[in-house]
């Protein structure tokens, strides 16, 4: 099998793992080209202004007390399927209080294939200040739309980038419960051709993990 160069703008992405033990990436910031899910609702920005002036009916809710375990937030067939080669037990990132932040990534290359996934739970004092940071966080991610049915209120939003005539395509889903935010970050390449996962597959994908992880969320409810 040939050896194929990596682009520099990899570097940060890759943990190391066998056959990229110093190699990885670093996403661009700002997506060069951005694709609206399917079937999404127009103008997120709009439909945050909605939901901004729409009345408060839980200002003291919190439902949720500490964040779950979120490397077992997911069931392991829908880890192998989202990332296949990964190891299902996944990494959990630090962080400064584990109560109410906590991140957990899986990533691995399969043959030239690559994918990252990331699920990280962020809570809360109140229903209403996590709405306020659920507007912040889709204020800051245009071109995508709300996803029904997952939540209180949800969004998804699909990026393609291209670094060193690598594609990358990223999805990002938050999603809040009562108090609690769900981020699920989802991302792949292909090394070989140097083409990127399609736009459908990446959003399926990041909602599929968005909803069980929002699910997951019920093992740190209050009370």
């Amino acid at each position: 099998m040939r050896s194929l160069p990596l682009p520099l703008a990899l570097t940060a992405r890759l943990s190391p793992v066998a056959v990229l033990a110093t190699v990885g990436w670093a996403l661009s910031s700002g997506p060069l080209a951005t694709v609206p899910t399917a079937g999404a609702e127009p103008s997120p920005t709009k439909t945050a202004a909605q939901s901004a002036s729409a009345p408060s009916t839980s200002a003291v809710s919190k439902t949720y007390a500490t964040a779950p375990a979120p490397c077992r937030s997911l069931a392991e067939k829908t880890i192998t399927s989202l990332v296949p080669g990964a190891k299902t037990a996944g990494r959990e990132i630090p962080s400064t209080d584990t109560a109410v932040r906590r991140t957990c990534s899986w990533n691995a290359l399969k043959g030239y294939d690559y994918r990252w996934l990331d699920v990280t739970f962020d809570l809360a004092d109140s229903a209403d200040e996590a709405h306020r940071s659920y507007l912040e966080r889709v204020g800051e991610k245009s071109g995508g739309g709300t996803v029904p049915g997952l939540g209180a209120e949800a969004y998804s939003v699909v990026n393609l980038t291209t670094e060193d005539k690598q594609q990358t395509r990223e999805g990002v889903v938050i999603a809040r419960a009562d108090n609690a935010l769900v981020v699920v970050t989802y991302n792949g390449s292909d090394f070989e051709t140097k083409k990127a996962p399609g736009t459908d597959e990446i959003n399926k994908g990041a909602i599929k993990a968005a909803k069980e992880a929002v699910a997951a969320l019920g093992k740190g409810q209050a009370g």
